[in-house]
């Protein structure tokens, strides 16, 4: 099924204005305009490979940030993946594993309705930040409960908390990365970056919750309470650094303004996130 969505989405989709077929001609010069207001200094619409920019991508301080995020919340959600069944189990060791299996997917319901809720709320509003901020509390208490008792019902309750949010970064953190770039190349090498990021902490997870920790398990427990609030603080910090540098920027745009008329199309292009008129998005 993935394999012949990707061939119908290879035939149908299109990498600019220009090849949209569902777009009429009006519809396409003003969709190259928006994106042309949005490629600060950038020459071509549609750029090419460029070592350059593929390296201002990586070292983006937002790309570095979110993926580190992202890291931590993989550690989390391929944690509840893994391991939900054998945390049910320890919860309700008397049903029977059918009763068990069906015990998994409540969470799972939850957290797909904040996947549509928060990003949805994100687009609304413009703002991406705050709202991988907010992911954490809810994790962060989920997981002190468990660590905190062996109550069945209280800790089954715990997993609608820990799932409710967590899944919710898989989104946001691409959104964030690729928001804060300019040019085509950056912006593959920081979603590149933020994916790789995710996997290894998907890596992580697997050796977070230990047969021998049974029934409290508090490494595992200890492990994901300490991705929540470290990633918590992480985007908080990220947000107040990026108003404090959009500030910083807009106080020395025109020294900084004047520096960059004396360098060549090609140079300007390849400042990306240097670039004095840019602003951070949160």
């Amino acid at each position: 099924m993935t394999i012949g969505v990707a061939l119908v989405a290879f035939i149908t989709l299109t990498d600019r204005p220009e090849t949209a077929r569902w777009l009429s001609e009006d519809e396409k010069q003003r969709a190259i305009d928006r994106v042309k207001s949005e490629r600060l200094g950038q020459s071509a619409l549609l750029d090419k490979i460029d070592s350059t920019k593929l390296k201002r991508g990586f070292l983006n301080p937002i790309t570095l940030s979110t993926s580190i995020i992202f890291l931590l919340n993989n550690v989390t959600v391929l944690g509840i993946s893994f391991f939900l069944p054998t945390i049910i189990r320890t919860i309700y060791p008397g049903r029977t594993t059918v009763q068990q299996q069906l015990l998994t997917v409540p969470p799972y319901i939850v957290g797909a309705f904040f996947i549509l809720l928060i990003p949805t709320l994100s687009w609304r509003f413009n703002h991406r930040q705050i709202f991988i901020a907010i992911t954490g509390p809810t994790i962060i208490v989920g997981y002190s409960i468990f660590l905190a008792t062996l109550n069945a019902n209280i800790r089954y309750g715990a997993i609608f908390l820990c799932a409710s949010t967590a899944f919710t970064l898989g989104a946001m953190c691409n959104a964030q990365v690729s928001a804060n770039v300019i040019s085509d190349s950056s912006r593959n090498i920081a979603i590149g970056t933020n994916a790789m990021f995710g996997y290894v902490g998907g890596l992580i997870a697997t050796w977070t919750y230990l047969p021998k920790d049974a029934p409290r398990y508090p490494i595992g427990n200890s492990i994901n309470l300490a991705c929540a609030v470290a990633w918590t603080t992480i985007a908080i910090v990220t947000l107040f650094w990026m108003k404090y540098d959009n500030k910083r920027r807009e106080e020395n745009e025109a020294a900084a303004t004047e520096e960059v008329a004396g360098l060549s199309q090609q140079e300007v292009g390849d400042l990306e996130w240097k670039h004095p008129a840019w602003r951070w998005k949160a």
